[in-house]
């Protein structure tokens, strides 16, 4: 009985410990969520660039970028998609309370854009040919998720 009682204490003491981790505030997580979509603009736009000629094509380059999109596609979204983090409830973001009425639409969203980015990267260093199909089915997920989830541009 005593060893239970302890390891009941032990249980609610890590549980106790852990709970101001994962109460980060709105900040963190808007920044999180914000850095998230600076990289994939930066990423994009060297893709972008190079399919239209206003940077050469540099197969290296062009796979770095991509992998990076892979990898951002990668990262648990979970934590930076709290409810209450919407532009109807705080400052400084687009994000529409939408997402949490179709949470299910929202990440299969951000699957897509992961599928499509692997499918990038499959495809991005065999030429500059290659670019245009790539980014179309990057954009067209990255679309289809602000139509639905952001607030629009004034």
């Amino acid at each position: 009985m005593k060893t239970r009682i302890i390891a009941l204490a032990a249980a609610t003491g890590l549980a106790s410990a852990a709970a101001p981790a994962l109460a980060q505030d709105f900040d963190a997580v808007l920044k999180a969520r914000q850095g998230e979509m600076r990289i994939m603009a930066i990423n994009l736009g060297i893709l972008g660039a190079m399919a239209r000629g206003n940077l050469e094509y540099n197969a290296e380059m062009a796979q770095a970028a991509a992998d990076s999109l892979v990898a951002v596609s990668q990262i648990n979204q979970r934590p930076l998609w709290r409810e209450g983090s919407d532009n109807m409830s705080i400052d400084g973001t687009k994000a529409l309370p939408m997402i949490w009425d179709d949470i299910a639409g929202f990440r299969a969203d951000w699957e897509a854009f992961g599928k499509a980015a692997a499918a990038a990267a499959a495809t991005v260093a065999n030429g500059q040919e290659a670019l245009g199909p790539a980014l179309r089915g990057i954009g067209g997920t990255c679309q289809a998720c602000h139509e639905a989830f952001r607030e629009a541009d004034s």
